[in-house]
């Protein structure tokens, strides 16, 4: 971007000053006056919260596009070890943006652009006017339904000035709307670490924690702004609310905790001592983060099962370790919020259960595929994989990595039922009711349900093709073996008028 005149520069902050007023009374940090006409360039007016975007999961990165994603993000971890803080942010940056949705590669950004500025000083003033306007272009974006190019704005600000709260609560914002829970997690978690104390921080925390059910934690970011003259009394009555919350979250036996937690503690201390004198012993680490796990929080477990990968060298034993147990905390929130909407049916709720349930199955279509590239062999891996992005709608996809186990004769049948479903989702029928014979041909009386289904489904993909004996050959089957199955009886019965 071409660099402003001295005129030019206080042109746009008299401009930008007349548009923001007195601002905030924060106090971030400054930036060089390169940034600060950078910033300028980008003031815009006030826009509607990221929080009251509403629209559906971030759809996922191309194949090609994960693929750069994937080398993009080992440079960066190589830069960072190697001390190249500048280069990794960038390039964990250029990650982020590519794919918001994922935690790693946020929690990476994060990670680098604390080195890069620490035991840097914060200074003051004129550059949060300019951000302000960053902030503006993030929040109208966000607004627009333009998730990425929102992301990639609010980490222009960040790489220039990572203490700046109100970017990073609008990125959580972008996220939370977009569906990218963890990833808002992780920005919120980031904004509580630079102001613990701050009221807007602690509520955004608050509001997310209890859209997970993590009454407890809640509470704490409650607690921690309570002595503030301006919310005292919303706090207190947030606090009793949510106190009722945890205690009804307890009696349910969701939040249980060791009976004996004062021979824990002891324990505790023990392997973080171990930990600490060597960073790299992965039996300590695994069974510190059990223990974190029960006695802390999911937040700290996952952190430090995260800094145990890097001082490790990405060792892949704690990466599979790590994803397992992300991939279980997923699942438990998909839990949670259906016991929630069960409990309390509102639009909140079930969109909250939605967006988790579309988070859970992104995650595992994430790992799943990088456990097929690290086990081009295994066949477990590649239909665990086909299997979810079926469920994610991308059914081209998914017929690529079922034929890839189609020969598994363990799965012969059930393989070729999903293909044929497949097929028949992109169009293609005829090769839908190849499969769907393939796999009455070898199901049996053991996989009665998957039966069942092969043949309801060859017959009324065969009905309408037109190929009316192959449809009474498969639902006249089908009707032998269970003849109240959906509508079969119906489908018999029009058939047979049909060639009457």
């Amino acid at each position: 971007m071409a660099a402003f005149s001295r005129s030019g520069l206080l042109t746009g902050f008299l401009r930008s000053y007349a548009k923001l007023g007195a601002a905030t009374g924060r106090n971030p940090w400054s930036q060089n006056a390169v940034v600060w006409q950078r910033m300028a360039d980008k003031v815009t007016s006030e826009t509607p919260p990221a929080a009251a975007v509403s629209g559906p999961v971030l759809p996922p990165p191309s194949p090609a596009e994960r693929t750069r994603l994937t080398k993009c993000f080992r440079s960066g971890s190589e830069n960072l070890r190697k001390g190249n803080h500048d280069y990794a942010v960038e390039l964990f940056a250029s990650c982020v943006a590519g794919d918001p949705a994922s935690p790693v590669y946020v929690q990476a950004f994060l990670e680098a652009l604390a080195k890069k500025y620490a035991g840097k000083k914060k200074a003051g003033g004129l550059s949060s006017l300019f951000a302000a306007g960053g902030r503006g272009n993030v929040k109208r974006m966000a607004a627009a339904g333009q998730i990425r190019e929102a992301v990639k704005a609010g980490l222009e600000i960040l790489k220039n000035n990572p203490n700046d709260t109100a970017c990073i609560l609008s990125l959580a914002d972008t996220c939370g709307a977009a569906g990218c829970l963890d990833s808002q997690g992780w920005f919120l978690r980031r904004a509580l670490d630079v102001a613990p104390r701050d009221t807007s921080v602690n509520k955004h925390c608050a509001a997310f924690k209890e859209r997970l059910g993590e009454y407890e934690q809640a509470v704490s970011c409650w607690q921690r702004i309570a002595d503030n003259k301006g919310v005292k009394e919303l706090a207190e009555r947030e606090i009793a609310r949510l106190s009722v919350e945890k205690a009804r979250q307890k009696l349910e036996g969701r939040d249980k905790k060791p009976d004996q937690e004062g021979e824990q503690l002891p324990l505790l201390e023990r392997l973080q001592k171990k930990l600490a004198a060597n960073p790299a012993d992965i039996a300590v680490a695994l069974e510190l983060a059990d223990l974190l796990e029960r006695e802390a929080t999911i937040e700290e477990a996952e952190k430090l099962l995260t800094d145990t990968l890097a001082a490790t060298g990405n060792d892949l034993k704690v990466r599979e370790h790590l994803e397992d147990r992300q991939l279980r905390w997923a699942k438990r929130r998909v839990l949670l919020a259906e016991k929630q909407l069960a409990q309390q049916s509102s639009p909140g709720a079930q969109e909250t259960l939605v967006q988790l349930q579309q988070q859970l199955l992104k995650q595992e279509i994430d790992i799943y595929s990088a456990r097929v590239e690290r086990y081009p062999d295994n066949s477990a891996w590649k239909f665990e994989l086909a299997m979810r992005l079926k469920s994610a709608n991308r059914p081209a996809d998914a017929i690529k990595f079922f034929q890839g186990v189609q020969q598994d004769s363990r799965r012969k049948g059930l393989v070729s039922l999903e293909v044929g479903e497949c097929f028949q989702k992109i169009k293609q029928y005829r090769l839908a009711l190849q499969n769907y014979q393939l796999a009455i041909d070898s199901l049996d009386e053991r996989e009665s349900d998957l039966q069942k289904r092969a043949l309801y489904r060859a017959g009324v993909l065969a009905a309408a093709l037109k190929d009316q004996d192959a449809a009474r050959l498969h639902l006249s089957t089908l009707a032998g073996l269970d003849f109240n199955y959906r509508d079969v009886a119906e489908r018999l019965q029009k058939l047979g008028s049909e060639s009457a």
